[in-house]
């Protein structure tokens, strides 16, 4: 077995250990297909107010100008699925992705620690590790990884274990062997353009960020626009319609992480509680958790724009 081969079974073995359920691997390369397809999304204001998503449009598509010296870009999938669902049927519902702590410095820590374990083995590394948190595109490298293909919701699938998965990344200046990308398999399947009541789905693969129920829940800080009351189909904090309608994600499996298992309280909460929610039960049942990007002020104005 050659070096490059023995470094990509380390890392792989190593990932798994951690508990991420899929790698892939691609060559630190320019994204070429890509280019165009951001341009043209920026240019029709499809990020809406995320204004960062305009910053470092060349870093974006351009995995060597994060890391000096990168030879791989390293993909991973971690599974949050959670098929638990709050018992109230009328209560605000919330993403099962934030139902526990937040998956940003849960991912991160296992990534930094597959570094290690990497240096423990075969000496110094360069590189960087990727939760959500870096102008790095995700999905095209995890695509490109052969880790799945991107959905019509512009989500990427896996043929295994569906959608509800956090994509992490590692850039490195250690060359692997790259892996290559699979078919798109949602054929002439349209449930989730169907499914989207404010129509974010606007082409195969093309989400109007700025019409997206999880945007407005989460991103959006100004007034949420009264054209779009009685849309968000009960939706406080994000939004999982594309994906429990996708037919890849009967083949979701419960994730193994104790950390992403709810508050004890979270789901026994009803209608009454979500809307007399006080600041105090806010930051005890979300302590640690995804939620807190919105505050307790962003999660009332979502709550009391579900009863206009």
């Amino acid at each position: 077995m050659s070096l490059i081969a023995s470094h990509t079974t380390l890392l792989k073995q190593a990932a798994y250990r951690l508990g991420f359920q899929y790698v892939g691997v691609s060559k630190a390369d320019y994204l070429e297909e890509e280019a165009p397809h951001l341009e043209e999304w920026l240019k029709r204001s499809y990020q809406g107010k995320m204004s960062y998503l305009e910053n470092h449009f060349d870093k974006r598509l351009d995995p060597r100008k994060l890391v000096d010296g990168a030879k791989s870009v390293v993909s991973l999938l971690y599974n949050y699925h959670n098929p638990a669902k709050q018992t109230d049927p009328e209560a605000p519902k919330i993403s099962t992705y934030a139902y526990g702590k937040d998956y940003h410095w849960i991912v991160k820590d296992k990534l930094r620690a597959l570094v290690a374990t990497l240096e423990e083995e075969i000496g110094a590394i360069n590189g960087r590790v990727f939760v959500d948190s870096a102008p790095v595109m995700e999905r095209a490298w995890a695509a490109k990884s052969g880790l799945g293909w991107v959905g019509k919701h512009s989500l990427l699938i896996n043929r295994s274990v569906g959608s509800y998965v956090f994509l992490a990344e590692l850039i490195i200046d250690l060359e692997l062997e790259p892996d290559g990308p699979i078919k798109d398999y949602c054929g002439r399947c349209t449930r989730c353009i169907d499914a989207c009541p404010t129509d974010a789905i606007v082409e195969d693969k093309v989400v109007d960020g700025s019409k997206c129920i999880s945007y407005f829940t989460i991103e959006l800080k100004d007034a949420l626009p009264t054209e779009m009351a009685g849309k968000f189909d009960n939706w406080m904090f994000g939004c999982d319609i594309c994906q429990e309608v996708c037919p890849w994600n009967r083949f979701a499996q419960k994730h193994q992480e104790p950390l992403f298992e709810p508050h004890p309280d979270l789901l026994e909460m009803n209608k009454q509680d979500w809307e007399e929610l006080t600041k105090e039960v806010f930051n005890e049942i979300f302590r640690k958790s995804a939620v807190k990007r919105t505050k307790y002020t962003g999660l009332k104005r979502n709550i009391e724009f579900l009863n206009k």
